[in-house]
């Protein structure tokens, strides 16, 4: 059996997949303060009943860290930054604690000049002083040569927490987005930190010893325990798994936007032909252009228990959430509410509602159900707004699917799968305000706990080799190894994929069932003088998103009641 389980900002959806299916399925609020509770009663509510030793994995997906960053409620960190000359690193400042000291290493790996290693100790005296606990160091050309970067980090002692090297989190080169990939790491570590810790010992107390994995931001899972260095690779783990989660329904022959509207956020994707697209590059996460290979998605701050305020006669939704909707004892008006007045939703207090939206019209000047018709329209044209920025960006630019190159056309998607627990009531408004069918996905409320469950394993390895050196490295894999001069892109090409395919397997892949491919194989003569040099090597290969071997055609089935048959044996 396998546990899906995907802790959001307003609920925590689990379900346990066996091989006859769907076995449960349940919702619980999540409780931000008090997350072990939150997990424990989860895992206490799906297991009841069951031999802990019939369960064979779990995998995770959460919001925590999406909601965070969207609502901007990330804590102060800081960074230590090293470029030399060529660039001023000052350009990609992340806020206050951001200290630039001496110190280069060429694009080569050859040392320019030494760190500076007064600057680094004042840089850390003044980040002490201002109650930092998390800290990212990075050099421009620490993927080549992290000498820089791990001197600085002796330096630095034990007077952080958490100290984040860049190249251990990115290892491709592109000094500005290993910038915001590192300041991300080290600013999502504390939410993280406490959601590992409340699954670890949750699972603990129940006596489940099995693997537990998490899912990524491409649709992929890692072991859990390795997310404790790499928490940036959260940050777009449940937008994933709501695209893990609907890809067994959508249309083989065209594309199809998907929404999942949650409490707090929706999260939206689009899928062509069944495949989800993928940001090659790395996600833009508010301000931070990064190095995290995602599948393309956007968050915003709406969903059905956004406030809901009215400002200059107009009604505005979001970004933040203060609890739950009034109709479930919150403090504020929220669409939820407007949709228990139209009499659409289920369960909580109608009075509460009508109390609710009753402040809301009085501020427009209009009756009831007006009011509650406006702010359920509005949270949809809002929605439907975001989505035709995001799919213009995505016709501005090349379009990559997780499996190719999608050339030759437009994005222009005919049909909307909506999910999560509002997705119903809000199915109307978003087709009347748009020129879309829309289609409420099976399982609506835990698709993407669904979705989570059956993501197979990924990763991917970025090698680089330098032939006129005569050395070869995987910066995050922590590999250096002795090459001849005579070393070709194919050799790297082949020890790049083995390299890949002993830490998928490292990770929990299935080994029988591993779909490999290269995204990338350059090489460059370099010269000096009239004569080449040598050769400059740059690789990266991956895993392929998708779901575990034997769902990638009959996904759907797990959504009934007669199911598939191979759950609980693939990994």
């Amino acid at each position: 059996m396998i546990i899906g389980l995907d802790v959001g900002g307003t609920h925590t959806d689990v379900v346990l997949l066996s091989q006859e299916g769907l076995v449960r399925q349940i919702k619980v609020p999540t409780n931000p303060s008090d997350l072990f509770a939150t997990v424990l009663t989860s895992l206490e509510k799906i297991t009841e009943g069951i031999d802990p030793a019939r369960i064979s994995r779990a995998v995770l997906s959460t919001t925590l860290a999406t909601n965070r960053i969207v609502q901007g409620r990330i804590p102060q960190v800081g960074m230590i930054v090293s470029a030399g000359p060529g660039m001023d690193p000052e350009l990609f400042r992340t806020g206050p604690h951001y200290h630039c000291v001496a110190g280069a290493i060429d694009h080569r790996g050859r040392e320019i000049s030494p760190i500076d290693e007064g600057q680094v100790l004042k840089a850390a005296e003044s980040l002490e002083k201002s109650g930092i606990g998390f800290l990212g160091v990075v050099s421009k050309f620490s993927v080549r040569n992290a000498a820089h970067e791990i001197a600085i980090h002796d330096l630095l002692g034990d007077r952080f927490e958490k100290v984040f090297l860049g190249h251990r989190v990115a290892g491709r080169l592109n000094f500005p987005r290993r910038i915001a990939t590192t300041f991300l790491n080290a600013s999502v570590y504390p939410i993280h930190k406490e959601f590992f810790e409340a699954v670890v010992n949750s699972l603990a107390k129940k006596g489940l010893s099995v693997p537990i994995r998490i899912l990524k931001p491409d649709g992929g899972n890692m072991r859990f325990d390795a997310s404790i260095d790499h928490p940036a690779q959260t940050i777009l783990s449940g937008p994933a798994a709501s695209v893990m989660g609907s890809v067994a329904f959508a249309p083989k022959d065209e594309a199809c936007l998907v929404l999942d509207i949650g409490g707090t956020t929706t999260d939206m994707a689009v899928l062509v032909n069944g495949v989800p697209l993928l940001d090659p590059m790395g996600i833009r996460i508010g301000d931070h252009k990064t190095l995290i290979r995602s599948l393309e998605t956007v968050s915003i701050g709406v969903g059905g228990d956004s406030v809901v305020r009215v400002v200059d006669g107009r009604i505005h939704i979001g970004p933040d959430r203060l609890g739950m909707a009034m109709a479930y004892g919150g403090p504020v008006p929220t669409p939820t509410d407007a949709i228990f007045m139209l009499g659409i939703g289920e369960g909580g207090d109608p009075e509460k509602a009508r109390e609710a939206i009753q402040s809301v019209a009085d501020a427009l000047g209009t009756d009831l159900q007006d009011a509650a018709n406006r702010i359920v329209e509005q949270a949809c044209r809002t929605i439907l707004d975001e989505a035709g920025s995001m799919i213009d960006r995505i016709n501005a630019k090349p379009v990559y699917t997780v499996h190719e190159l999608w050339e030759g056309h437009r994005l222009q998607p005919r049909q909307i799968l909506v999910l999560g627990g509002p997705a119903p009531w809000f199915a109307t408004g978003l087709e009347r305000l748009s020129e879309s069918r829309v289609t409420v996905v099976p399982r609506w409320a835990v698709a993407n706990a669904i979705g989570a469950g059956l993501a197979r394993t990924t990763c991917e390895v970025t090698f680089f080799a330098d032939t006129e050196r005569e050395i070869a490295t995987a910066p995050e894999e922590t590999f250096t190894t002795v090459i001849p001069s005579t070393y070709t892109k194919e050799d790297a090409i082949n020890a790049t994929l083995d390299l890949l395919r002993r830490k998928a397997i490292a990770r929990g892949a299935n080994p029988e069932h591993l779909e490999l491919e290269v995204i990338e194989a350059m090489s460059f003569n370099m010269v000096r003088g009239f004569y080449t040099a040598g050769r400059n090597i740059r690789v990266t290969a991956q895993v392929k998103p998708g779901l575990i071997h034997g769902y990638d055609p009959i996904a759907e089935k797990i959504m009934d009641t007669n199911g598939a048959r191979h759950a609980a044996r693939q990994t």
